[in-house]
């Protein structure tokens, strides 16, 4: 509908309305706006975000920064990458009514090298921003000041992982720091930072321009608002698909992503990206929803959902979830940089027959120490896909004798 860099365009759809009322309303205003909408963490933790702009606000600090997390690394997800390039004063708008809520000058757009139209998308966005006067010195004729810069990584995936995305910012290699402290308290240059999702700050113009409560009036539970949910994988109808939480797993895949590309019965959907779990039909009835995919030992993560036919091999997809993390780790922590390189080669033993049960058992074990003892996310969300194959897809697990006699 509009042209991305053009700051006139934005405007004419309803651009920057948040933010003028957001200069109106104050810092405290603001952020009772935007606990109230129940806004929570987009990128995958499902933090909620008022709770993280209050802590930066209330910390004392001669400095403070804003950092949008654009490294969009997960399978099967797009979302970021579509609002940047097709909306991107969206982004500028929602960081600077960050800024101007903690008492941030500074923010940083962490792009991944992959997203090369993003990158160029978000620049010329931000040279507009600053020539129409809402970046840099007294933005929107305010006494506040707020000023942008993109930043683009290097192709690690675990500097998805906020602690290693500020290590890079900071011009170090991707290496996940312990917490505490919370980047909330100490982040990128030892001062406080909010770190959010690109969802998360594109929420942010919505919730000031109507109000909290029309954004709450979405969704369910505890999981307010609405999500960007991406279909991808052996879909027919792929593409990214925008619906208040709430809505079934079943209902994405079957009614609104119209089953399988190759026509072949629907066996499992992976929801979360590579670290999540893989459902079966069974579990269709399971809300799009935090909460009720937690319940599952499940993960909605940034809303990619991945699906896959009948001729899916669950052992196969078992050892490339602990293939990717052995790949991925910055090989701080022992579980994760050594147990998912165990993991793959114990899982290899299991498809070549050897020792199956008592491997089986081995991996069991090994996904709970990574589970309970990894640093961050990545060793401690791997389990996820493997031990949800070998619960639901137990079969394919079976010594091969087992295995035929099933088939039969």
């Amino acid at each position: 509908m509009i042209d991305p860099r053009s700051l006139d365009d934005y405007r004419a759809h309803g651009g920057y309305k948040g933010f003028e009322r957001a200069l109106s309303l104050g810092p405290d205003a603001i952020l009772n706006e935007v606990t109230a909408s129940g806004l929570r963490g987009r990128g995958g933790a499902g933090f909620p975000t008022g709770i993280k702009w209050k802590t930066v606000a209330q910390a004392k600090a001669d400095r403070k920064f804003i950092v949008c997390n654009a490294d969009e690394g997960d399978s099967g997800t797009f979302a970021d990458r579509m609002i940047m390039e097709g909306d991107p004063f969206l982004v500028i708008e929602g960081m600077t009514t960050a800024g101007i809520t903690v008492g941030a000058t500074k923010g940083y757009i962490y792009i991944r090298s992959e997203y090369p139209h993003a990158v160029e998308a978000m620049n010329a966005a931000i040279v507009a921003a600053k020539r129409g006067g809402y970046l840099g010195d007294k933005i929107g004729g305010s006494t506040y000041s707020f000023d942008l810069e993109v930043r683009v990584g290097a192709g690690a995936y675990v500097c998805g992982e906020e602690t290693s995305l500020l290590e890079s910012l900071e011009g170090r290699r991707g290496i996940v720091r312990a917490k505490p402290p919370l980047p909330a308290h100490h982040g990128l240059f030892g001062k406080p930072t909010v770190i959010n999702n690109v969802l998360s700050f594109a929420a942010i113009p919505f919730i000031l321009a109507e109000g909290a409560k029309a954004y709450a009036d979405f969704g369910m539970g505890r999981s307010r608002g609405t999500m960007p949910i991406q279909l991808a994988g052996n879909i027919r109808y792929g593409g990214l698909f925008e619906t208040a939480f709430g809505v079934t797993l079943g209902e994405l895949v079957d009614d609104i992503g119209g089953g399988t590309f190759t026509g072949r019965p629907l066996r499992a959907v992976q929801v979360g990206g590579p670290l999540g779990a893989y459902f079966p039909r069974a579990l269709f009835d399971t809300p799009f929803d935090y909460e009720a995919f937690a319940a599952r030992d499940g993960l909605i993560g940034h809303g990619g959902i991945v699906v896959f036919d009948d001729s899916v091999d669950m052992r196969r997809q078992a050892r490339f979830a602990m293939e990717f993390c052995a790949v991925e780790s910055c090989g701080k922590c022992t579980p994760c940089r050594i147990g998912s390189t165990r993991g793959v080669e114990t899982i290899e033993k299991i498809i070549n027959g050897e020792r199956v049960h008592e491997n089986l058992a081995l991996v069991e074990d090994l996904c709970n120490t990574m589970k309970f003892g990894s640093l961050c996310a990545l060793g401690g969300f791997t389990p996820y896909p493997v031990l949800s194959a070998l619960q639901h897809f137990r079969e394919d697990f079976a010594p091969i004798p087992t295995r035929l006699q099933a088939a039969e």
